[in-house]
Formats: C-alpha cells, structure tokens, sequence
C-alpha cells in the first residue's frame, strides 16, 4: 500500500466519522422525539429509519473511496450517481413500508428525511473544511536549477 492510498483511507474515515456522528445523534433525537410523540411504534419507526440512513450513506462513501483509489477520474461520476441511487433506494423504502403497522410509518419517513439531510450537511462541511492535496508531494518533475555564467561569478 503507498503513502497516497492510506492517506485517502484515513481521509474517508475521518469524512464517514465527521458526517456520521451527527447523524447519529440527529436519529437519536429522532427516537426520543419519535418515542414521547407517538410511543414505542414512532421510536422503532425512527431507529430504523436512522439505522437505514447511516448504513447506507457509509456504504456509499466506502464505494466511493474504492473508486477514487482506482480510478480518480471518474470519482466525480460516481458520487452523482451513488447519491441519486440513495435517495431513489430511501423513497422506495418510505413507500414500500407506507402502510406497515410495525412501527409509525410518519416518524420513520421524517427521520429518513432528518438524516439525509443531516448527513448531506455534514459531508459538505467536512468537505469544505477537510485539507486534501490535489498534488501528490513529490510527484512533479524533478526542477534543477541551472547555473549560468554569471552565478558562478558570485
């Protein structure tokens, strides 16, 4: 493994860390919310909505790293497209559990709701505050600085 590959490992765990710990805690309010508001079925209802959401965000960025280490230029491609297939893949299963009587359908539709946004908010400011290197140090050609005549005088 080189120097560059475990450094963009460690920057993905630090984005899954930075845009999941407030998710998390964001569901965690969901279910006491969820819990006082609407009882047991809206606490479930909001835990597994909140368990969804994380799952499948961090899943996402882990694809998205895998990409990025193996074929950077299309990191950009990727990221577009494994967003829009969350976000489709969180509708279906808002619609798909709309008329379950296992847990309160509303608190687990806002709590996927809540967390999406949550961690759509939290990856952009980790991304905006994150240092990356665009240019790998040592990377670039090898520059010597030519000595002329009139250096050497001096």
């Amino acid at each position: 493994m080189t120097k560059h590959s475990s450094d963009l490992s460690s920057s993905s765990l630090q984005l899954i860390r930075k845009a999941a710990i407030p998710t998390i805690i964001a569901a965690i309010l969901a279910v006491a919310v969820g819990g006082a508001v609407r009882g047991s079925a809206g606490a479930i209802g909001a835990l597994i909505g909140g368990l969804i959401v994380v799952i499948f965000f961090t899943i996402g960025q882990v694809v998205l790293n895998s990409v990025i280490k193996n074929n950077p230029s299309m990191a950009m491609s990727v990221a577009m497209l494994m967003y829009l297939v969350k976000v489709a893949v969180l509708f279906g299963l808002m619609l798909a559990f709309k008329h379950t009587s296992a847990f309160d359908t509303k608190v687990f539709a806002s709590t996927i709701l809540l967390c999406t946004l949550v961690w759509t908010a939290a990856e952009m400011w980790a991304f905006s505050t994150g240092k990356v290197l665009y240019v790998e140090p040592g990377s670039g050609p090898e520059i010597v600085p030519t000595v002329t005549e009139k250096d050497k005088l001096f």
